[in-house]
């Protein structure tokens, strides 16, 4: 069977709208305003928010209360099963490139060799490199001593240094797996995995270059910012910056570090294992073929990340000196700050269930087909509807997929893949002050509010814009 014929096969059926139109548009409406109001204004957890959203629309559609407390249920099991677990192993081999001081490696190697001209294009690819296993959080809290360093050795703004490695960082984020969001997205959508690998790649290196290092620039001028003397670049003062520090090496371990090639060899093992089972998939057509068997099995989320945490113990702890006891509790130790991460997607998983079986989406899908509007096109302003109202990329991510998932029954791989990328480009729109990542920013940069949405804002601003035209270019070609 090939790949279409099987999206077409997974692909659930329509659901049958349980209320009128106007119902299930205020049902929407009203759970999407709950959602806001609990989480910028309450400041209740997501994980709750959502689970009160998905309730709200099920009450104001009418629907029986035990029907939507099944669908939610369903919904938060099956996206458990699917991603969290990926989550869980990601964090694991994020965790070990942390403490072995593989990242301190990679960031070294590249920006040692940089150019002062070059400096922010070296920052973008450090970003980007960082960002594909680890999340924005714990990437930025690595990066920033590294960026405070550059900036005072090059004599270059804050801004136009930190900018670049942001794009990076961000772009990771939005558009590659196995980061939650897009891993939901293709979870949701039933999306080629490695298609949308491949895609969100190409999509992203235009997208931080001009987001990056191009921006950066023009930052730069606009809010000039020296870096502070009071961080040091060592893993001591990265501790005294809050408690996201418990990401960074012990000091106490030594100067040992795992090589660059082998850290390199590490953290784009499960992206070329992934990417390869799309390529066999594409050029071998024997699916009983040994070759073709091997990587839909080794080319597996769940496989890859696994090998790429197993193979982690020995190349970046070992590279490391780190003892295996040393080893155990670093791997284990990834596992607590995910815990939310995963209860999040799950409970996104829920609301988006209690959406698809009220009918809304087949409601949308209805108005988008006999509107005409370009699916790819929708997906991204839903998302960036959603990312402006909560602040949540995650959440703007769930919630539009859900969605989606009418509109994109019928259409082949790659134009699901591409979907997937434009809800990635959406939800990372304007961050501003109802974000997490907003305050972050402000804080490790020390700027004003103001100078806040003058850099990081439109930054993400530029990354999302950019990114949905490479899409739409990409969905010309593929």
């Amino acid at each position: 069977m090939n790949t279409h014929a099987t999206l077409l096969a997974e692909a659930p059926k329509l659901a049958t709208p349980v209320a009128p139109g106007w119902q299930l548009i205020l049902a929407f409406l009203a759970g999407i305003a709950v959602i806001v109001v609990l989480i910028t204004v309450l400041h209740l957890h997501p994980f709750l928010s959502l689970i009160f959203g998905a309730l709200t629309v099920g009450i104001v559609a009418g629907e029986n209360l035990e029907k939507v407390l099944k669908s939610f249920s369903d919904g938060f099991g099956s996206t458990a099963a699917g991603v969290g677990i990926l989550i869980a192993l990601g964090a694991m081999f994020a965790k070990l490139l942390a403490d072995s001081g593989g990242a301190d490696e990679i960031v070294d190697t590249i920006v040692g060799r940089a150019s002062p001209r070059a400096l922010p294009w070296a920052m973008a690819l450090v970003g980007a490199i960082i960002g594909l296993p680890m999340f924005f959080e714990i990437g930025l809290v690595l990066l920033m001593p590294v960026i405070y360093l550059v900036s005072r050795r090059s004599q270059l703004s804050l801004i136009t240094v930190g900018i670049p490695a942001l794009a990076g960082l961000s772009a990771m984020h939005g558009f590659v797996p196995p980061h939650p969001g897009p891993l939901t997205a293709i979870s949701l959508l039933h999306a080629d995995l490695g298609l949308t690998l491949a895609l969100g790649v190409a999509v992203a290196i235009p997208t931080i270059i001009v987001a990056g290092p191009l921006f950066g620039k023009l930052a730069g001028r606009w809010v000039v910012v020296e870096a502070p003397d009071t961080f040091g670049s060592g893993a001591a003062a990265l501790r005294s910056a809050g408690p996201e520090a418990e990401v960074v090496p012990d000091e106490n371990r030594g100067s040992r570090r795992p090589s660059f090639g082998v850290t390199l060899f590490s953290v784009l093992l499960p992206v070329v294992l992934m990417l390869g089972k799309a390529l066999v998939d594409i050029f071998i057509d024997d699916e009983n073929q040994w070759f073709r068997v091997a990587f839909d099995v080794l080319g597996t989320p769940l496989v890859a990340l696994l090998i790429a945490v197993i193979v982690g113990i020995f190349t970046l702890g070992g590279g490391a000196g780190m003892s295996r006891s040393e080893v155990m509790k670093c791997v284990e130790s990834g596992l607590p700050p995910v815990a939310g991460i995963i209860l999040i997607v799950a409970a996104g998983g829920g609301f988006k269930q209690v959406l698809v079986d009220s009918g809304i989406g087949t409601l949308l899908a209805d108005w988008a087909k006999s509107a005409n509007v370009s699916v790819i096109l929708l997906a991204w302003v839903l998302a960036v509807l959603i990312r402006l109202a909560t602040g949540s990329a995650t959440v703007a991510t769930i919630t539009a997929s859900a969605l989606m998932l009418q509109l994109v029954q019928g259409l082949g791989s790659s134009e699901v893949s591409l979907v997937v990328l434009a809800v990635g480009a959406g939800s990372l729109f304007f961050s501003h002050v109802n974000d997490a990542g907003f305050w972050l920013v402000n804080q490790y940069f020390r700027i004003t509010v103001g100078q806040t949405i003058k850099t990081w804002s439109l930054m993400e601003t530029v990354l999302s814009v950019t990114g949905l035209i490479v899409v739409l270019l990409l969905g010309l070609v593929v």
